[in-house]
């Protein structure tokens, strides 16, 4: 089968399409022909060796297609259910995985293949940070940066229907617009505004009570003077790279709290992992969440996915298609 492989960390140029075989599914697993393959900021993480892999390796979490095969043991699924996964194992740019049946959820009649793939991950992100890190309440304000981005478009509506006032950021006015079509009640062009300003202008002083913050290096100091007294930096992403060490004495002016979440210790059980995404199919389901068409690219055009990505020359979600 085809597949991408990297075997030394780097930019998008060291990504290769490669040929390998692909054994048998092993007990407890399922043989998953990929339909479509999402692409997320964490891939570029292991690319780059942020987040360490052992290379060589395969990239990718994220994928949708057909159950092919069963391995020992699987009794969840059958051959030809439609499913998708968003939680590893890595290796999911390529026509077809492996993978734990226990990290794989059914995908309902009423979602496409191409809407599983790209949201699964970035949609149990939303979930988790806005049930479960930060539960949040109707009538708050908050704060969500990259509202234009892959999880800032599903994150930023689910925050308005639970009954938020979302503010969010975004790098240009043409991601302005956007924005505000998903969910966003006020939306700050980073680049031409003072983020904590605008926020402390739109809030009456108060700040907020937590900043849901996927970019990193270039908005953490914003994100602490946006907070009120006692609220919560959600640091959960590093798009403009990682978030420098600081000392805690840092947050002691407003007694503020900080939480570095992933999301594979939100769905570390199957239980979990089948709460967050069903919560995550019904919001779409229903229409609170509404999900544009992801950009397709071919497998091969991996590297240049990335490229475009990291650039930040796209909105939404994106998908390899094997």
């Amino acid at each position: 089968m085809k597949t991408i492989r990297f075997a030394a960390t780097g930019g998008p140029e060291v990504l290769r399409l490669a040929d390998v075989d692909l054994p048998g599914p092993g007990p407890g697993e399922i043989r998953v022909r990929h339909t479509a393959i999402g692409i997320n900021f964490i891939d570029t993480y292991h690319r780059s060796g942020l987040y360490p892999v052992k290379l060589p390796s395969g990239l990718g979490m994220e994928a949708a297609g057909i159950v092919e095969t069963l391995g020992e043991g699987v009794a969840a699924f059958k051959p030809g259910d439609r499913v998708a996964y968003a939680s590893g194992p890595i290796g999911a740019y390529a026509e077809a995985a492996n993978v734990p049946a226990a990290r794989a959820v059914a995908v309902p009649d009423a979602i496409s293949d191409d809407i599983a793939a790209s949201i699964l991950l970035k949609g149990m992100t939303a979930e988790f940070l806005l049930r479960r890190t930060y539960p949040l309440k109707a009538g708050e304000t908050i704060l969500f940066h990259a509202a234009a981005g892959g999880v800032g478009q599903i994150a930023c509506q689910w925050a308005k229907a639970l009954g938020a006032t979302v503010i969010g950021t975004v790098g240009g006015e043409a991601k302005a617009a956007l924005a505000r079509a998903h969910g966003c009640d006020h939306v700050i062009v980073s680049s031409a505004e003072d983020i904590a300003a605008r926020v402390m202008e739109i809030t009456g002083g108060a700040g907020v009570p937590v900043v849901y913050d996927g970019v990193g290096k270039d908005t953490w100091e914003a994100s602490l003077a946006c907070l009120k007294p006692r609220g919560l930096f959600v640091t959960f992403g590093n798009a403009s790279g990682p978030v420098p060490a600081f000392p805690p004495a840092l947050l002691t002016p407003k007694s503020l709290y900080m939480t570095r979440p992933t999301l594979m210790a939100y769905v570390a059980t199957p239980a979990e992992l089948g709460e967050s995404a069903a919560a995550l199919f019904a919001v779409i389901v229903s229409g609170s969440v509404k999900v544009e068409p992801p950009r397709v690219y071919t497998l091969a055009d991996a590297s240049a996915a990335h490229a475009d990505l990291e650039a930040r020359r796209t909105t939404g979600s994106l998908i390899l298609r094997p």
